[in-house]
């Protein structure tokens, strides 16, 4: 017998609610949005945050601290040197890291069944780290995130410990991550459409 959640439609239509706000107000990654529509237009599926994947260079008082770090430059997409370069002359205190993050979606599903259904798809997609991140009768909530991730100090209280050469080198490793889990998206948004409700 399988785990169903409770209040789904009504769970979905807040969340969907929300979205149509976050669009409004251009919060959301427009390289994603086609995605999002198509796993939001699915029966047993809603989406409640997603991230398409980035590049960035964060000025932090000490890794980890979130709450209290500057984006200097962030990007939805491949990035230029120079546009890094530029990025990297806003930092005068704390630590300086060139970062990447994969994409990430939040995915509510219906049932147990569904959430199976759509961490196997994901999963056989290339995005290796997806899970089950919340099991209830209140909320079953997939997690789809992909491999991709570098963590890079360049410096710290405005001087630099690395040069443009090698520079030019992440940007371009970043670069190619950056292409590999946009490939992964896009195969993804081919595929969801078969995650249609089986019959009993």
């Amino acid at each position: 017998m399988f785990l169903y959640t409770k209040n789904f439609d009504e769970q979905k239509a807040k969340a969907m609610a929300g979205l149509r706000k976050a669009l409004a107000e251009g919060k959301v990654d427009g390289d994603i949005i086609s995605l999002l529509e198509k796993i939001n237009s699915l029966e047993n599926y809603f989406t409640t945050s997603s991230c398409s994947g980035r590049i960035s260079v964060m000025e932090m008082p000490d890794f980890g601290d979130k709450v209290n770090s500057v984006w200097l430059g962030k990007w939805h997409r491949e990035v230029s040197v120079e546009e890094v370069l530029e990025a990297i002359g806003k930092h005068s205190k704390g630590q300086l890291w060139f970062l990447v993050r994969s994409p990430i979606l939040h995915v509510g599903a219906r049932t147990m069944e569904d959430a199976v259904r759509l961490l196997n798809l994901a999963i056989g997609l290339g995005f290796k780290y997806s899970n089950i991140k919340s099991v209830s009768h209140k909320k079953l909530l997939v997690e789809i995130r992909s491999t991709e991730r570098m963590d890079v100090p360049l410096g710290a209280d405005g001087e630099l410990w690395v040069d443009e050469a090698y520079i030019e080198r992440i940007v371009g490793i970043a670069n190619s991550q950056v292409r590999r889990f946009k490939g992964k998206l896009k195969r993804l948004e081919e595929e969801i459409g078969g995650l249609t409700p089986q019959a009993p």
